[in-house]
């Protein structure tokens, strides 16, 4: 996905909110702001937000010193994801169509996502996620949600990548991969993460800490940008890239860097911008799983 106009003034709000969150002074917020607007001046629109997601908050861990400003908000989202982990389960278990349910859990862990909704109360949003009354997941039309498609390739596929997302919603992931394993055991599933802190973005400790090393292979993609830049990715990640009968992206993130990139990916996320809904041709707030060839 291209940078549109409109994601610019949510560069600067996305800047501005890392620095705080790294405690930074005024003074050193102003100078941050005063840089991201020289480094948008050269930035082209071609280019995928997750782009200059990479310069912002490379450059306010480097103003302020910090490096890895969301450490606390990640072990909190961990901590608190678990908490629920068996009560995700059981949502699974008691399901008549399970698959479908471990993707909708998957889709609606996306939520816990500071850079779009950075004044999130992980508490609050886990207990909505769970309540009946105020359900995450509504069922979306075939164009937006292609879980016929989804199924097929999940049959035929021997290696499955899963591209991370956020901590904590790692559990969430988890709940997934389990259920995909329990259709077959013999699937390899193989879980990338970030190398370097980005935002709320998993590392390889928030995944072992959920649990994915139970049920997967964790891998780093080389990468410290909120999205998959493959021209960023280790060569080990793009080789397993290249060679994966399937792809789970989760998250906006990826999504805006993947969305025109010709492999068997299928995009699982919820439309947090009005942006990315437009480009998707859905509502705010639509959940989506999404087969790139469809682009």
């Amino acid at each position: 996905m291209k940078t549109y106009l409109d994601c610019i003034p949510c560069f600067f709000k996305q800047a501005l909110e890392a620095a705080r969150i790294a405690g930074a002074s005024q003074k050193i917020q102003k100078r941050i702001l005063d840089k991201i607007a020289i480094a948008i001046r050269k930035f082209p629109l071609s280019s995928s937000p997750p782009e200059m997601g990479q310069i912002i908050y490379g450059l306010v861990r480097r103003e302020t010193g910090n490096a890895d400003p969301y450490v606390k908000i990640k072990a909190k989202s961990n901590k608190l994801a678990l908490r629920i982990y068996s009560r995700l389960k059981k949502k699974v278990n008691y399901s008549r169509h399970k698959l479908l349910t471990a993707l909708e859990l998957a889709v609606a862990g996306n939520i816990i996502d500071y850079g779009v909704k950075n004044s999130l109360d992980v508490d609050k949003e886990l207990k909505k996620i769970l309540s009946e009354e105020n359900k995450a997941i509504r069922k979306e039309g075939k164009n937006i949600f292609n879980y016929p498609e989804f199924r097929r390739a999940l049959k035929n596929a021997g290696t499955i990548l899963y591209l991370a997302d956020n901590a904590g919603e790692t559990v969430f992931d988890r709940v997934l991969i389990e259920e995909i394993k329990r259709i077959d055991k013999n699937k390899k599933i193989i879980y990338a993460v970030k190398e370097k802190p980005v935002i709320n973005d998993a590392l390889i400790e928030d995944a072992r800490q959920c649990g994915i090393d139970k049920v997967a292979q964790i891998i780093s993609s080389g990468l410290d940008a909120p999205g998959t830049i493959l021209r960023l990715c280790s060569k080990k990640f793009l080789k397993i890239f290249k060679k994966a009968d399937m792809i789970i992206s989760k998250g906006q993130g990826n999504f805006e860097a993947l969305s025109n990139v010709s492999r068997p990916i299928f995009f699982l996320f919820m439309a947090k911008c009005p942006v990315v809904a437009r480009d998707v041709g859905c509502n705010l707030g639509d959940i989506i799983l999404l087969h790139s060839p469809k682009r």
